[in-house]
């Protein structure tokens, strides 16, 4: 176990802050650990059940960070942890893709990353799809929706067309809450 001796933060900005933490190991020994801590996030599996089979939507987008752009589940935060996960959820569903849901099912909570970062992310199933109006942000000029099918969309995780970490835990958590019958 940790002891945490003193923190500051070293950044801030609307989205995530930065600290150092000095910490002591059990014998004593000193040391520094980096935590950037963002505000609660939520990620949203769409799910379209058709005659012609099941379907996930997706949105595909730059990421800065890794300079490359993917496909992953609609997913994001606001500048606040004052809020309802449903509703955030709610939100960024028809903001990326435009989507409305007639029913939101709350699969459970998965800290994002939690090496470095302190976010947690509430994991939602959507289902009852409506099409709407997308609401973007300036920052996902690039995004575009995609719709495809289950068997499809575990064909992407597996060739690495999806290799967002939370996408993947989200669609883990689906797909072992279903065959648990829950």
């Amino acid at each position: 176990m940790l002891k945490t001796i003193s923190s500051r933060e070293v950044y801030r900005n609307p989205w995530c802050s930065v600290r150092e933490d000095v910490t002591e190991r059990e014998d004593g020994t000193r040391g520094i650990y980096g935590v950037m801590d963002k505000h609660g996030a939520c990620i949203v599996v769409p799910l379209e059940h058709t005659l012609e089979g099941d379907f996930v939507w997706l949105v595909r987008q730059y990421r800065y960070t890794v300079g490359a752009s993917f496909y992953e589940l609609p997913q994001g935060g606001w500048e606040t942890d004052d809020f309802v996960p449903e509703e955030l959820a709610r939100g960024e569903l028809k903001e990326e893709t435009g989507l409305s849901a007639e029913r939101m099912t709350h699969l459970g909570d998965n800290w994002i990353a939690y090496g470095a970062i302190r976010q947690l992310h509430s994991v939602f199933l959507a289902e009852g799809l409506s099409a709407g109006e997308t609401e973007r942000d300036p920052e996902e000029f690039d995004m575009t929706v995609h719709r495809v099918s289950v068997q499809e969309f575990e064909a992407m995780i597996l060739d690495g067309r999806v290799m967002d970490n939370c996408t993947i835990a989200a669609w883990c958590m689906y797909r072992l809450r279903k065959e648990a019958g829950k």
